[in-house]
């Protein structure tokens, strides 16, 4: 059963909130005006004072509000997506997954030019039917009272979402971060339900069980840079990817599930260092989105489910279903912004996907889809568009 979903947050939550942040405990913060030890103390205290004094949840609940979002369980696992309609002849269904620490939200930017693109300037047979689940254990989609939920499984409930929830037999698929892992499980285990699939970052799923990354030798001389952009990106991610949320989610979850600042420090500093921000992370997001990202994980207490994500991918690790290339067997896009976290050698790419077509876009990091929407959006539609001839979506 599906049923709508309205963003209604009790008011005593709010209440608790701005008591918390009232009476926030600071710590000291040495020699760190470069961010070289973490989160910045000054730039925090000064997004707080904004947080009490100019920040308004309500209206960002109802921005959020303004599309139309619904509930579903499958197989006790809460589910919470936005489905917006497209605006067109016979629109294309696309499933969007987001990553970690983004939420449903991240891709708001995305919706309404992809779903009404003439009154962008487009082409209305270029429409998407536009699906944004919230991932298990993520904001909405909670309370998550089911351990050994990885991206793997997460595939197969976003199958039975779009077909036995929705109706749609065959579909797009889009993502990063963790959305590459579970598209690219989509696109290697139900490809003959996917249209083809999109993703911001290339990536393999075998990283999960101990495969190592590509080494300096596997990259032509002409890509070569990307080996040493890597290992300086992959030092500055250890913290969130190989660390505490592989070990010991639960441990940090304490102070991260108590203190809404704490909440903002981890997920502000993630996104200044992954962003194509040059450090000055306004230049990428407003105080209201670093805000709001912070309160859809902190007003549904679900940074210890969010942050568990990564433990049971490692403590399960994915397995191909056979020895057959290419490993994701469904039509493959990749739009590849010069700031990820990493890059795949291109000899990788050609020989892990169906790969179609790969975009190298000018600006933008691992937050694509808030950084450059327009970018995004572009590329979605020019990929989708090829495709579009040889499949007849249900709905």
């Amino acid at each position: 059963m599906v049923v709508p979903f309205r963003i209604d947050i009790a008011q005593g939550d709010l209440d608790d909130l701005r008591r918390r942040l009232e009476h926030t405990r600071w710590p000291s913060d040495l020699d760190n005006e470069d961010w070289s030890y973490g989160a910045n103390s000054a730039y925090l205290q000064e997004v707080v004072r904004y947080w009490l004094e100019v920040y308004d949840w309500r209206a960002q609940e109802r921005a959020m509000n303004e599309y139309a979002h619904f509930k579903t369980t499958i197989d006790d696992i809460p589910i919470h997506f936005v489905h917006e309609r497209g605006r067109g002849p016979s629109p294309t269904p696309i499933i969007f997954t987001h990553g970690y620490p983004m939420t449903f939200w991240d891709y708001h930017k995305l919706i309404r030019p992809l779903t009404d693109p003439a009154a962008f300037g487009g082409d209305p047979a270029d429409a998407f039917d536009v699906i944004i689940p919230s991932l298990p254990g993520y904001g909405f989609s909670s309370p998550l009272r089911t351990t050994g939920v990885n991206f793997e499984r997460t595939a197969e409930l976003w199958v039975t979402l779009m077909r036995e929830r929705l109706g749609y037999d065959r579909f797009a698929a889009e993502g990063g971060d963790w959305g590459t892992m579970v598209t690219s499980a989509m696109g290697h285990r139900y490809p003959e339900h996917l249209i083809g699939v999109h993703m911001t970052m290339a990536a393999p799923m075998e990283i999960w069980g101990g495969q190592p990354l590509p080494g300096r030798e596997e990259f032509e001389a002409d890509e070569a840079h990307h080996f040493d952009e890597n290992v300086r990106a992959i030092a500055e991610a250890a913290s969130h990817t190989s660390g505490t949320h592989i070990l010991d989610p639960q441990t940090q979850a304490y102070g991260l599930h108590d203190s809404p600042v704490a909440q903002l420090a981890w997920m502000t500093e993630i996104r200044r260092t992954w962003s194509d921000c040059g450090g000055d992370i306004e230049r990428r997001f407003t105080k209201d989105e670093l805000i709001t990202s912070t309160m859809l994980y902190w007003l549904t207490e679900t940074y210890v489910t969010a942050a568990r994500y990564y433990a049971e991918a490692a403590r399960k690790p994915w397995k191909a279903i056979d020895d057959a290339t290419p490993i994701v067997r469904a039509p493959t896009g990749l739009a590849l912004f010069p700031r990820e976290v990493f890059v795949m050698p291109r000899k990788w790419n050609e020989t892990y996907y169906d790969l179609r077509n790969v975009s190298h876009l000018p600006a933008g990091g691992h937050f694509s889809a808030m950084e450059e929407p327009q970018l995004l959006a572009a590329d979605i539609t020019d990929f989708f568009r090829a495709l579009r001839g040889q499949d007849q979506p249900q709905a």
